[in-house]
Parts: structure tokens; C-alpha cells; sequence
């Protein structure tokens, strides 16, 4: 890696960044990148995305355009479609890169898919494939303090852990492609499940006639404890549901990795519960909410 002059010392050059998504959670990875000293070209269908992250990006007419020059080519995106659209569709990200550039994609997507594409991007440019997903939602994007669950060729994660240290508190290497996927699908399992068991207990606690909001504060430091009870369960009891993360996205991701367990024949009756709330929850018209909207199917009188 090359090096440049800071100051009076010789500090390693950033690696360079083709990012594909800026939305709820590439933006502000983007943003806090660029103030690290990264050089970002930057991609979204949305140009207005790009815009909001221009302050320390270029912006790209294209994802061939973002790539250009990267070392790494990042995604972050919605759904499967739009990774196979962004990497191998027309001006696509597959279409400008060449060795030893690399793939990290840090969207949830089929681990089928992930690693169908993988093979393809090498087949088509011998470039390597790290499949990234994350956890920690859009605060954790934004100050380098996402959990992130990988997959890929030992050597090729190697050369991404400088970027993978500015982006993560925590980072696990779970095996070859398609592992950190596989990981994410049950990191989806608790969180879908966890959501609507804190629902429970949110209307369960107001039934009660005791003191609601107090419930983390009581149960602080027993069995019941987690992070889900300190951080989104008195958001939900407030009935705060600005977005930190879609609905239809953990609809999404909860739809994935249900088809996932049945390909491999392994009971998942608590997400298939969890799975029919969230379809109901987007068939009421709230997709567009945080995931921590399920309390309003609890909710007496209230869509």
C-alpha cells in the first residue's frame, strides 16, 4: 500500500472506495468514511442520496463509473435483485473491475444468490467476493460501530481489515463465501423474534397498570436484560417509529431466511410467527416504518 505525508509522519494511504447505495445505512457510512480521509466515488438510483453524501464524495454516473480506480467496490442496497442489477447489469460494477480489486457487499441478500454471484464475478473478472452483512442499524453506520458477520477467501478479508477496522467494533470472519450471509439470516431469526416479544411485553406492561417505561430500568442486569430491551423497547412504548430500520427490510430479510431453513429442513416455528406479524404489519400500510412498529399490530383499535 502506498504512502502519504501527514504532518511530520508517514501514516498508510486509505483504501479507495466505489460505494453503490447511499441510503439509510450507506450514508452515513459514507459521510463518516470521507471524514476518515477515504477518496469515495459514490452511486445511488436516488441522485439525490449522492448529493447529501457529496461533501466528501464524488459522485458517479454509474457503478462501472463509482469503481473506477477503487480498490474496493462496496454495496449496500435493498434487496438481492439489486445487487445482481448494481454488480452485473448494464454499466455495472463487474464491467470495470479488474485484479486484485474486490467486491464487499454489506447488503442481505439469498445466500444462494451470494454465492451464485461470487462464482460469477470471478469467472467474469477474477476479481474475489466478500460478502459482508451488518448489524447495528444506521447510528452504528455512522460512527464505525457495526457488527459485521463476513465471508470470502481468507487472503482477500485480509486485505480489506484495514477498511473493516474504520467500519466495525465487531468483525468475524465466519468462513467462505456465502458464511457471513448464513450468519446474518440468523442474526435475522432473534432480531424478528426479539421484536415481537418486546412488543408483547410493551402491551403486556401497559395492561398491567405498572409503570411502562420503567421496565428496562427494573429488569437491568437479569436474564431479561439485552440490547433489544434497552434500546428499542421504550422506543416502541413511546410509539417512536422514525426509521432506523424498515419494516420492509426485516420483512424482507425474515421472508429470506424462512425460505433458507426450509431448504435445509431445519424447524424455524418462532420466525414463522414473527414472519406472519411483519406481513401484517406492511399489509396495514406501515412499511415504510421502523421495525419496531410490530407493537401496532398488538395495539388495541389501532392499523
Amino acid at each position: 500500500m502506498q504512502r502519504i505525508r501527514a504532518g511530520e509522519e508517514d501514516v498508510p494511504d486509505k483504501l479507495r472506495l466505489g460505494y453503490i447505495g447511499v441510503g439509510l445505512m450507506g450514508l452515513p457510512m459514507v459521510r463518516r468514511l470521507a471524514s476518515l480521509g477515504y477518496a469515495i466515488g459514490a452511486f445511488d438510483i436516488v441522485p439525490e442520496r449522492v448529493a447529501a453524501a457529496l461533501a466528501g464524495a464524488r459522485a458517479a454516473a454509474s457503478p462501472a463509473d463509482a469503481v473506477a480506480g477503487a480498490d474496493l467496490a462496496v454495496l449496500n442496497l435493498p434487496t438481492t435483485d439489486a445487487v445482481e442489477a448494481a454488480v452485473f447489469g448494464p454499466s455495472g460494477v463487474a464491467s470495470a473491475l479488474r485484479p486484485p480489486q474486490l467486491v464487499v457487499d454489506f447488503s442481505t441478500i439469498k445466500v444462494e444468490k451470494c454465492r451464485a454471484f461470487a462464482a460469477r464475478l470471478r469467472a467474469e473478472t477474477g476479481c474475489g467476493w466478500i460478502d459482508a452483512p451488518v448489524s447495528g442499524g444506521p447510528p452504528a453506520s455512522g460512527s464505525g460501530a457495526l457488527t459485521v458477520m463476513a465471508g470470502g477467501e481468507a487472503g482477500e478479508v485480509a486485505r480489506a481489515k484495514p477498511f473493516f477496522g474504520d467500519v466495525a467494533a465487531r468483525f468475524t470472519h465466519m468462513g467462505p463465501v456465502g458464511a457471513g450471509m448464513a450468519a446474518k439470516m440468523l442474526n435475522q431469526l432473534i432480531v424478528g423474534c426479539g421484536h415481537a416479544v418486546m412488543a408483547e411485553a410493551v402491551v403486556l406492561a401497559e395492561a398491567a397498570g405498572i409503570d411502562a417505561a420503567r421496565l428496562p430500568e427494573c429488569l437491568a442486569g437479569g436474564y431479561a436484560d439485552s440490547a433489544v430491551l434497552q434500546k428499542l423497547y421504550p422506543r416502541m412504548q413511546r410509539r417512536d417509529f422514525a426509521p432506523q430500520g424498515y419494516a420492509r427490510q426485516l420483512l424482507k430479510d425474515l421472508e429470506m431466511a424462512h425460505e433458507y431453513a426450509g431448504g435445509l429442513k431445519a424447524p424455524v416455528p418462532m420466525m414463522a410467527e414473527a414472519l406472519q406479524l411483519y406481513r401484517m404489519l406492511v399489509h396495514l400500510g406501515h412499511a415504510e416504518l421502523d421495525s419496531g412498529a410490530i407493537v401496532k399490530v398488538y395495539d388495541r383499535g389501532e392499523t
